[in-house]
C-alpha cells in the first residue's frame, strides 16, 4: 500500500490539527515569544543586511493585520474585495487629521481633546469605529452585487478614498501629505526623551521598528483569538455556506446579507486598526501609499498563504514584506533584485495557481459544531451522544 505524499504545508496543517487544544496554545505561545525574540537576534540567513530588520518586522506586523482583516472578508464570507486600501487609508488619515499639526482638524495640545501622551492611544478606537462605519456605509448598498460586480465596486472605493486624500487639500494637505503624526509615548529616558517608539529610537537592535513589531504582535494575537472565536460561532459558520453556496445558504434560511455586511464591517475595522499602526510608526501620510498596487499585495498575502486559514495569510504576509527587503540591494547581472518585487510574485501567484490554487496553507474544513463529540462517535461507535459528551 503506497503512502500518499504530503506537502510541506500539508503534513504542517496535519500535525497541528491532531493536537488538542491545550497544545495549540503551547505551542501558539512559544512560537509567538521565539518570532517576538528575532529581531534582538537574528540569524545571518535570515537578517536584511541593507535595511533595518526591526523596521521590516514592523512594516511585516501592520500587513499581517491587513491580511487577517482581508482574509474575514474574502477568505471566509468570500467576498471579493480588490479596493481594500481604502479602509487602511481611512484609518491612517483618521489618526493622523486628528493629531497631526498640519491638520486643521488637530485635537492634541492644551486646548485639544488629547494630550501627546495618550493622542495615538485614543485615536486608535476612533480610527477602528470610523472605518468600521465606512465598511458599513459602502456595504449596505453594495452587498446584494456578487462577483466581478463587487470587485469593481470596492476597487472604485478605494480609488475614491486616494483621491480625495489627495484633492481636498484644505483638509488632508493634499499631496503635501500630514507630517508629525502622534505616536506612543512610552519609555521616556533622558537618552531618549520621545520613548522608544519614536524615530529617534534608531540605534541598536531594540531600535523603534522592534518596539513596534512587538505592537503589532500583541495586536495579531488579539485578532487571531477574535477571528478564531468568530469562526466557530454561529456567524463563522454563516460565513462558510455563504462562501461556498450563497443560494443554497439564502434557502437554508441565513440571511447573508446581514452576515455579508457583518464581515465587512468587522474586515473594515482591522484595516483602520492596521492604518493607525502605520501612521503612529511612519509620522506621516500621504496619498500615495494607498494605491492600487498595495491592494493588490494586500490580496496576495491572503491568496499566498491560503484563503480563509488565519495562520497562512499572516505567512504570506511575511513572505509579501520580508523578500523585498532581503533581495534589497543585492545585485545579479547588474540588476537590484528589490527592483524585480513585482515580477517575483507575478510568477509566484502563476506558479501557485498551476500547482497549488489553494494557497500553501489552505484551511481544513471540519465540524464547527459538536467537532469534539462527532470525533468521540467516530472514534468509538458504541458510544452515545451523551457519553461522548461528558
Amino acid at each position: 500500500m503506497t503512502r500518499k505524499l504530503l506537502a510541506p504545508g500539508d503534513a504542517l496543517r496535519s500535525w497541528w490539527d491532531e493536537r488538542s487544544r491545550v497544545e495549540k496554545w503551547g505551542f501558539g505561545l512559544l512560537a509567538f515569544g521565539l518570532f517576538a525574540l528575532l529581531p534582538l537576534f537574528p540569524p545571518p540567513f535570515v537578517n536584511t543586511p541593507n535595511i533595518s530588520f526591526g523596521g521590516t518586522m514592523a512594516q511585516f506586523a501592520m500587513v499581517a493585520i491587513i491580511a487577517i482583516g482581508l482574509n474575514v472578508v474574502v477568505g471566509q464570507a468570500g467576498l471579493l474585495d480588490l479596493g481594500y486600501v481604502g479602509f487602511y487609508a481611512v484609518g491612517a488619515y483618521t489618526v493622523a487629521l486628528l493629531t497631526s499639526p498640519s491638520s486643521p482638524w488637530n485635537k492634541t495640545g492644551p486646548d485639544g481633546w488629547f494630550s501627546e501622551d495618550w493622542a495615538w492611544l485614543a485615536c486608535v478606537p476612533l480610527a477602528m469605529a470610523i472605518t468600521a462605519l465606512s465598511g458599513l456605509i459602502l456595504g449596505t448598498p453594495t452587498l446584494r452585487l456578487r462577483g466581478d460586480y463587487l470587485a469593481i465596486v470596492t476597487l472604485g472605493f478605494g480609488e475614491i478614498i486616494r483621491l480625495m486624500a489627495d484633492n481636498l487639500a484644505d483638509v488632508t494637505n493634499g499631496p503635501r501629505g500630514l507630517n508629525e503624526v502622534e505616536y506612543p509615548r512610552f519609555g521616556q529616558t533622558e537618552n531618549l526623551p520621545d520613548g522608544v517608539f519614536s524615530s529617534g529610537n534608531s540605534a541598536g537592535l531594540a531600535n523603534y521598528g522592534t518596539w513596534w513589531f512587538w505592537l503589532g504582535l500583541v495586536l495579531i494575537v488579539g485578532i487571531l483569538v477574535l477571528v478564531g472565536n468568530l469562526e466557530r460561532s454561529r456567524v463563522g459558520r454563516a460565513w462558510i455556506a455563504i462562501r461556498e453556496d450563497e443560494d443554497a445558504a439564502e434557502v437554508m434560511g441565513v440571511n447573508t446579507f446581514k452576515f455579508k455586511l457583518w464581515a465587512f464591517t468587522i474586515g473594515a475595522a482591522i484595516g483602520g486598526l492596521s492604518g493607525a499602526l502605520y501612521a503612529g510608526q511612519v509620522q506621516f501620510v500621504a496619498p500615495p501609499t494607498f494605491n492600487i498596487i498595495n491592494s493588490m499585495l494586500f490580496l496576495c498575502a491572503v491568496v499566498l498563504g491560503g484563503q480563509g486559514n488565519k495562520l497562512g495569510v499572516v505567512v504570506g504576509a511575511f513572505v509579501i514584506v520580508y523578500l523585498p527587503n532581503r533581495l534589497l540591494g543585492v545585485e545579479f547581472l547588474g540588476i537590484n533584485m528589490g527592483d524585480l518585487k513585482y515580477l517575483f510574485f507575478g510568477i509566484a501567484l502563476v506558479a501557485l495557481m498551476i500547482f497549488r490554487p489553494q494557497g500553501l496553507f489552505p484551511v481544513r474544513q471540519k465540524l464547527l459544531t459538536y467537532g469534539k463529540y462527532a470525533r468521540e462517535l467516530l472514534r468509538s461507535p458504541e458510544k452515545t451522544v451523551e457519553e461522548a459528551a461528558k
